[in-house]
């Protein structure tokens, strides 16, 4: 489609400005003042906003259990995305069989994702296990446009230090960034037992089992696990603490390299007094790590605003309240998981410019620096000549989020009654208009795989 946006205010992660984006074959070709209309279709973008699509590079669509399904799949989560002003997502793929290698899963998800997607995605690949075949396979993936991977220091596939540690060398070599999810498994497992010893079943203890000092250690860990293998990227997904963003940014200040923090809207927004919350209403919010305490999210936002979080995605994984139900008795049987992936935007620009940090910085958080560190910049994350025309506008709008108002296959949100100052009304990925008017334009599929290099 060959596209004139007019009369806006363009924000990138640098600046704003008002200008016209001239949009033909998918891309951005021109950023200028009046420029000519010709016969293109014309969108008057006056008192909106522009911003690049929005990068989701944690998302868990699909996502098997085994005993639970994610709500989601491929579909019904990238339409919510999109609906969210997110056009990109960089998903953290299931584990796959015992023993299996790392291309199988991928191919799993090819299969997953190629008929359903309407938006633009690609994956994390996924360590389970660790030997030479699989470390010799990091390198034939790199090559194949996956140049990231997720670790778990938790959890029935999580690896052991020494694993872990063949996964930074090898990742050195071969320039991918590990994504991992740092919390101290063992003491984690022993208050688990702990509390269920006590038949404290409460959705409360799913917090009080993995404290704030689980994650902070597991950051230390793997930071100077990090640093023996001469600081390959190294990439801290959903951190919830403030002592873990501590641990990061001495180790900045330090001197160690290539280290990335991100952090998620629920950690931004929502405090453990919600697992309070009578009739079992509690277990809605069980997700690992759990959500934290004021003084966390103070914190979060400060690194934000300072620079020391990087990146805010969603862990986007959420389940039906029947399934959470299921752990009325015993809240270590609760899926994990909420959504977030079509809130995020809206959301965080509305808590960000509350607290008087730029709507530059945070697009820089939302798309710009996610694209950078997983490959997909200058194509993704920006408005310039050249780029992917991905772009969204929104209204300076007063709305409630509410569950009707959600497009995921979820039956709640956990941000219900939640105001937003600002309200994605079009969403354009590679110049084609997928979301107008409250109305999607595009159809299953459509949406393809981002090769990285």
């Amino acid at each position: 489609m060959s596209l004139i946006i007019k009369n806006g205010l363009i924000n990138d992660n640098e600046k704003s400005y008002k200008a016209d984006i001239l949009i033909e074959n998918g891309t951005i070709k021109q950023i200028g003042t009046n420029i000519d209309q010709k016969n293109y279709k014309i969108i008057d973008a006056v008192d909106k906003l522009i911003l690049p699509g929005g990068i989701d590079v944690h998302t868990h669509m699909d996502l098997n259990l085994g005993k639970y399904r994610a709500a989601d799949d491929f579909y019904t989560g990238t339409v919510a995305a999109a609906f969210g002003g997110t056009t990109t997502i960089v998903d953290h793929i299931g584990f796959g069989p015992e023993g299996c290698s790392l291309s199988y899963q991928i191919n799993e998800y090819h299969k997953l994702a190629k008929e359903k997607a309407i938006i633009d995605y690609s994956f994390h690949g996924v360590m389970q296990h660790v030997d030479e075949h699989i470390l010799h396979e990091m390198n034939e993936m790199v090559n194949e446009g996956i140049t990231s991977f997720k670790i778990y220091m938790t959890y029935d596939n999580m690896l052991s230090d020494e694993e872990i540690l063949k996964v930074l060398i090898q990742a050195k070599k071969v320039n991918a960034v590990i994504a991992v999810h740092a919390e101290n498994d063992g003491a984690i497992q022993y208050l688990r037992n702990h509390y269920k010893s006590l038949n404290s079943s409460k959705p409360i203890y799913h917090a009080l089992s993995r404290p704030d000092s689980t994650e902070a250690e597991a950051i230390n860990r793997m930071i100077y696990l990090s640093e023996i293998a001469e600081f390959p990227h190294l990439y801290f997904v959903h951190v919830s603490t403030k002592k873990g963003l501590d641990e990061i940014i001495t180790a900045r200040k330090r001197g160690v390299k290539n280290i990335y923090c991100e952090t998620c809207p629920q950690y931004l927004t929502l405090t453990e007094d919600y697992y309070n919350k009578e009739n079992y209403e509690g277990l809605k919010y069980i997700m690992a790590p759990p959500l934290r305490k004021s003084e966390d999210i103070e914190a979060l936002w400060e690194g934000v605003a300072n620079d020391d979080v990087d990146v805010i995605a969603t862990d986007h994984c959420p389940f039906f309240l029947e399934q959470k139900l299921n752990a009325k008795d015993d809240f270590t049987i609760a899926p994990g998981g909420v959504s977030g992936v079509e809130e995020r935007i809206e959301i965080v620009l509305t808590e960000a410019i509350k607290r008087g940090i730029s709507i530059n910085k945070i697009i820089d958080k939302l798309s710009t620096e996610p694209a950078k560190i997983f490959n997909l910049y200058p194509r993704k994350g920006v408005i310039q000549v050249g780029s992917d025309a991905d772009i969204i506008i929104l209204s300076k709008k007063n709305e409630v989020i509410k569950q009707e108002n959600r497009h995921s296959r979820a039956d709640y949100t956990p941000y219900e009654e939640f105001e937003i100052n600002y309200t994605v009304e079009t969403t354009i990925l590679r110049g084609n208009i997928i979301i107008q008017d409250n109305k999607l334009n595009t159809k299953m599929g459509d949406g393809q795989f981002m090769k990285r290099n």
